[in-house]
Order: structure tokens, then C-alpha cells, then sequence
């Protein structure tokens, strides 16, 4: 539908802001999710607080971005004291998302879901950027997001009108989401087994793991969401840019111990948009005759 040529330009003028905004709402949710989840506090029972001086925050001092820049100017009210430049960052980052998602996955039910999917990966990224820990809620949210992509893609079939309604997507079959929960989780997995095991037995390191659980877990949820090939080339993404930041950071600090989740999100997000036409292009590439 956005990508259609009889669409007006009016359209995109109204669209994308509006996009922008929602975004924004939802990403104001997520700084509640990013501070509360690792706390173990509820996410709705309680109105919005200042963390430092725990005054509710006025509904007027709580608009995305506009609260912060222009009202608050990045300061408590009641303490004065100042508040974390990750509340606009995650609310703006969240607005730019969905807007990007549109704009490359035309406005239809996988898109939505996208956005969403997206959405948990940026409480993911952050929490873990905190903490180092993962909420298994989030895990479930991903998982959840995912069946309605998999039934779609066992009824297919008999969806034949949806080329002109909000199913109009490209297809990603069953064997594909099924696939793409185990071609990358599966080597995270035995990966993370033997060099858990290398280091205790050899290294006399207490390192459990060389690839954590957790982010076995996501890729899988992940991969089910998205399909094997957007799954294998979101591993790529991920694994490169977290390599160049390791070695950015053991020059810097010394330490080799980072979150890697930051870079598993990017790296799904990217994947989820583009892993598909990159990896057909690949094998397009893998698989060229020319003398055919």
C-alpha cells in the first residue's frame, strides 16, 4: 500500500509523522519496562515517579521527547536533579524503528508485529546493557508475537484475498520460522556448552558459558519470528558489530566481559528488514553459471 505509485505524497507527509508519535508513546512505555523489570516492580500498579526523588510525575511532564527537551529541560521538578538522557533516547530511537519498519515493510500485519518484536528487542538491549540479565516475559513476548506469522503461513493457502488486504506480505513459511529457531540458537547453544566447559577444565575460569543462555534463547524466539534466512544473517550483524565493540573495549578497559544483547538486537533488527534480500542475493551470487 505506501509503496504503491498512485499514492500521494500528502499521504507520506501525514503517515510517517503520525508513525513517529505512536512510536514515541510506546517507547515512553519502555523506559517504564527498562527500569522496573530488573527491579521486580509492577508496570502498571504505580504512576510514573521520578527514581531519584520518587515524586509523581505530572501528566504534563510526561510527553515523549517534548516533557524532557522543552518543559523539564532534562531535570526533576520536585528534586531538580537531572533525568537520564536515555528516557528521549529510547523514546526517539522507538519512534525512528517503526518508522524505518514502515517505510521498508509497507503498512500490513507483519509490519505491525515487526514494530512490536522491535520494541522488546530495545527493552532487551538496554536492560542487558543495565544489568547484564534478561527478563524471561520479554522472552515469552516474542514468542507470542510469532504465531500469528505462523499460522498465516499454514493458511496461506486459503488466503488468497489477501493481496489486497493487511495480509498482503511477503510469505515466510512454516519450515522457514521452524528453521530459523534452531539454525542459529543451536550452534549458540553448543557453542556456549563447549567453551564453558574449555575454560573450567583448562583455564580454571569459573565461566559457565562462552555465549550466555539467554542469548540462545532470544535467537531462537528471534529466528522464530523472522525465518532462517533473516536469522542467519541477523547472527552476522550481530557477531560482527559485537566484535569490533570487544575489541574496542578490551583496548580500552582491559575487560573482556560485555553485553551482547545491545548488538543481538541490532543485529535481528537489521536482519528482520533485510536478512531475507541479502541472503537471496548471496545465494544468488553462490549459485551463478555463466555459461548457463
Amino acid at each position: 500500500m505506501l509503496h504503491s505509485e498512485f499514492m500521494d505524497v500528502g499521504f507520506y507527509i501525514m503517515f510517517f509523522p503520525i508513525v513517529f508519535v505512536y512510536g514515541i508513546c510506546i517507547g515512553s512505555f519502555l523506559n517504564v519496562v527498562i527500569y522496573r523489570l530488573p527491579l521486580n516492580e509492577s508496570l502498571i500498579k504505580r504512576a510514573s515517579h521520578c527514581p531519584k526523588c520518587g515524586e509523581k510525575i505530572r501528566w504534563y511532564d510526561n510527553i515523549p521527547l517534548i516533557s524532557w527537551i522543552i518543559i523539564l529541560r532534562g531535570k526533576c521538578r520536585g528534586c531538580h536533579q537531572p533525568i537520564s538522557k536515555r528516557y528521549p533516547i529510547v523514546e526517539a530511537l522507538n519512534g525512528i524503528v517503526y518508522v524505518v519498519t514502515f517505510a521498508v515493510m509497507d503498512f500490513n500485519l507483519k509490519s505491525v508485529l515487526y514494530c512490536f518484536f522491535f520494541s522488546i528487542l530495545i527493552c532487551l538491549g538496554f536492560i542487558d546493557w543495565d544489568t547484564m540479565e534478561m527478563d524471561l516475559s520479554l522472552l515469552a513476548g516474542m514468542v507470542i508475537l510469532a504465531i500469528p506469522l505462523i499460522v498465516l503461513s499454514i493458511l496461506s493457502p486459503d488466503l488468497a484475498f489477501r493481496s489486497k488486504t493487511f495480509f498482503d506480505f511477503e510469505d515466510v513459511s512454516l519450515w522457514s520460522h521452524l528453521i530459523g529457531a534452531v539454525c542459529v540458537s543451536l550452534p549458540f547453544f553448543l557453542i556456549g556448552e563447549l567453551s564453558g566447559w574449555y575454560f573450567r577444565k583448562y583455564k580454571g575460569s569459573d565461566v559457565r558459558r562462552g555465549i550466555e543462555l539467554g542469548d540462545t534463547l532470544i535467537m531462537a524466539a528471534g529466528g522464530l519470528m523472522i525465518g532462517w534466512k533473516a536469522a542467519l544473517m541477523s547472527a552476522f550483524f550481530c557477531i560482527l558489530l559485537a566484535a569490533v565493540f570487544g575489541i574496542i573495549n578490551k583496548f580500552r578497559s582491559g575487560e573482556s566481559k560485555f553485553a551482547f544483547r545491545p548488538y543481538l538486537a541490532i543485529g535481528l533488527f537489521f536482519g528482520a528488514l533485510f536478512g531475507n534480500s541479502l541472503m537471496d542475493w548471496y545465494i544468488s551470487v553462490l549459485t551463478y553459471n555463466p555459461y548457463e
